[in-house]
């Protein structure tokens, strides 16, 4: 005796359909755009990743539409374009918020208090990983390390730096961005919308009025080991005997200036999980929830 496969709970459907095409004015500006970026590189197919962000700009995520495009104007496969934009996390597959909040939670991050963060930002939105709010203003994530572990817990806003986070800081961070209020990054310019930063991650350049001079550059932890690579060593240090003399101290100790600061109004040195013993380190959700 034999099961038809709707018996079996299988539904075999039907073929899904070509992706529909751009309305003629959005594709003719794409197109323009896209020639731009394929120039810039001697084989055409070299542009795929910009191409990529270019059409996530239009959307606020990679369409099959998108995808289309990519592959009629790269000459190849929607299956080849598919592969990369599959691949690579900064390419969003669904819509996500006018505002990506990443809540890192690799190693050194977690255990200063990531994980605590990124449950707190659950709760706190009443999303998931890899969800949107109602509202469409923030799409919350746990992502991998951001090469700012010297800042850590780091979250980080459309792919600028929020450092030193505890779970008060962060949730006062996404409730300014639903209430629009201004937010600036610790080390970075003001924060624009996602489709707007993946238009310059596409290689198009900021239009924002003041926006590259606001950038700034890493921090002062962050520099230590360019300072050394470039012969910078630190002033020499006179290391008194433990027989309760004074302090070790750096002879130039009253000439050094402080180091420069780069603090943002969610900046939360003072209450990592290290001193803050409201927020111990430590897993507290299995990772994706």
């Amino acid at each position: 005796m034999t099961t038809s496969s709707s018996e079996r709970g299988v539904s075999l459907g039907m073929p899904e359909l070509p992706a529909p095409a751009y309305p003629d004015d959005v594709r003719a500006r794409l197109e323009a755009d896209a020639r731009e970026l394929i120039a810039r590189y001697p084989d055409s197919r070299s542009a795929l990743l910009p191409l990529l962000h270019l059409v996530q700009s239009q959307e606020g995520h990679v369409t099959r539409t998108g995808m289309r495009f990519c592959a009629d104007m790269l000459d190849l496969t929607t299956a080849e374009v598919t592969a990369v934009a599959t691949f690579y996390t900064m390419y969003r597959r669904k819509p996500s918020g006018d505002y990506q909040v990443g809540v890192c939670t690799n190693t050194l991050c977690a255990v200063m208090g990531g994980d605590a963060i990124f449950e707190a930002l659950q709760e706190h939105l009443g999303v998931g990983n890899g969800e949107t709010t109602e509202d469409g203003k923030v799409g919350l994530e746990h992502i991998e390390c951001n090469a700012a572990c010297d800042f850590a817990p780091v979250v980080m806003v459309n792919w600028e730096f929020f450092d030193n986070q505890t779970p008060a800081s962060a949730k006062r961070l996404v409730d300014d961005l639903r209430a629009g209020r201004p937010v600036q990054p610790t080390r970075g310019a003001r924060l624009c919308t996602f489709k707007e930063t993946s238009r310059v991650l596409a290689g198009f350049p900021d239009e924002r009025p003041g926006a590259v001079e606001e950038s700034g550059s890493a921090g002062p932890a962050s520099l230590v080991g360019l300072r050394l690579a470039r012969g910078e060593a630190a002033p020499a240090r006179v290391v008194h005997p433990r027989d309760g003399g004074p302090h070790e101290e750096s002879a130039d100790a009253m000439h050094e200036p402080p180091p420069a600061e780069h603090l943002s109004s969610h900046d939360a040195p003072q209450e990592t999980s290290a001193s803050d013993p409201a927020h111990p380190a430590g897993p507290t959700a299995e990772e994706g929830e």
